[in-house]
């Protein structure tokens, strides 16, 4: 079965084919961190633009680049929720649109169970890669910007390749990115348990405001990962956050102890407006907060990930979203846990349609197609409303 896949929901434009929910065909994403960069985070408005400018080119180039055609794809996926809503509309209605003129099923995937799933995509042969994007300017295909670690730092080679025949169920996944920060607990495709969530700021999150704070470029978490390597993790007391449900977790106290540390060492009053703190802050101070910051807000996700797989045994663990990608937390995780870790390639980390395409396959075995007409965005769904998890 050949699925093909848009992911809209932020700002990757993207589109995939995956067949039978484990081979990468084609792999397109088309990023807007160049333009958002210049705002120091996602402008939702211009996110939305950005799609429906490039969005079925992205599509064509998804099935030139898998060698299919329309008579090839045996079903469509579309990202419905979670996201920007604007970013979704465009998404949805592209799909919705094209279901309907190839007379495809379409099936609706929620964003944040698709990252799990790009650890279920075998690895793709160089041919496929790490995906292309669309050229707006030229309609030819581009290299594509380097957005992989978008919310970390870089890896090693060794660390782009999985090692493991895949995962099994039952399966303990941290969802780490920069909307959203998760601990679930999957028995099966579509019977999982969500066991504790952000109550505030996602990781990913906090990393883009902390360097916001000390001066470093958007997106914060290769920027962070990049200075925290001259710095000490030791320099800073940053606080964790203690939670009532031992699985949840908190940031936003951990990012304002290290507005309330950097105000104090560079001697101004709690007042002071923090855009003007990064001229202030030498780079002693910036790499100390960074190494600082990191490794209590990696250990804190590793807590959790650690107390989860006491007491529920999983036979594998998934580490899904674009803080995957981050070394620290690689790290810290392969010290504290027996057993290897599943991570996506490093391409599969960020957004991207084919981690859709491929939880679509497994999602269609469950459920019916959803009438085209009748799919609407939802923009802050939780995994535990989906449509599979009630089946």
């Amino acid at each position: 079965m050949k699925v093909l896949a848009i992911e809209s929901s932020c700002d990757e434009t993207a589109a995939a084919v995956v067949e039978n929910g484990t081979d990468l065909l084609s792999n397109v994403i088309q990023s807007q961190i160049d333009i958002h960069a210049v705002f120091g985070g996602v402008v939702p408005e211009v996110a939305a633009r950005s799609h429906l400018e490039v969005i079925l080119p992205v599509v064509d180039k998804a099935l030139a680049d898998a060698s299919c055609t329309w008579d090839d794809i045996d079903a469509l996926a579309v990202t419905y929720a979670p996201g920007l809503v604007g970013s979704l509309l465009i998404g949805t209605l592209a799909a919705r649109t094209l279901a309907l003129l190839k007379n495809k099923p379409l099936y609706p995937i929620h964003h944040v169970e698709g990252h799990v799933y790009a650890n279920f995509i075998s690895h793709p042969t160089p041919a496929v890669g790490r995906g292309s994007s669309f050229s707006e300017d030229s309609a030819l295909p581009a290299e594509r910007p380097k957005t992989d670690n978008q919310i970390a730092g870089s890896a090693s080679k060794e660390n782009d390749v999985n090692s493991s025949d895949g995962p099994s169920f039952p399966l303990l996944a941290l969802i780490v990115s920069g909307g959203h920060s998760q601990l679930v607990l999957f028995r099966d495709h579509g019977d999982y348990e969500l066991l504790g969530q952000t109550q505030d700021d996602a990781v990913g999150e906090a990393f883009d405001k902390v360097a916001k704070i000390i001066g470093l470029p958007y997106p914060g978490g290769p920027s962070i990962a990049k200075a925290a390597e001259s710095g000490n993790p030791k320099a800073f007391a940053f606080p964790k956050a203690r939670m009532q449900n031992p699985y949840d977790f908190s940031f936003s106290g951990l990012k304002t102890a290290v507005l309330r540390a950097v105000q104090a060492e560079v001697g101004v009053t709690y007042d002071f407006p923090s855009h003007q703190l990064p001229e202030r802050v030498s780079d002693v101070l910036r790499a100390n907060v960074a190494a600082s910051f990191q490794h209590v807000a990696v250990e804190t996700l590793v807590d959790k990930a650690e107390k989860a797989f006491h007491d529920y045994s999983p036979t594998s663990v998934v580490i899904a979203g674009g803080v995957a990608a981050n070394q620290e937390l690689r790290r810290q995780l392969s010290e504290r846990l027996p057993l290897y870790i599943e991570y996506a390639p490093m391409y599969l980390c960020t957004d991207n349609a084919a981690m859709i395409a491929s939880l679509a396959y497994y999602y269609a075995e469950k459920n019916e197609p959803t009438d085209p007409r009748d799919l609407e965005v939802i923009p802050s769904l939780s995994m535990t409303k989906t449509a599979w998890a009630r089946s």
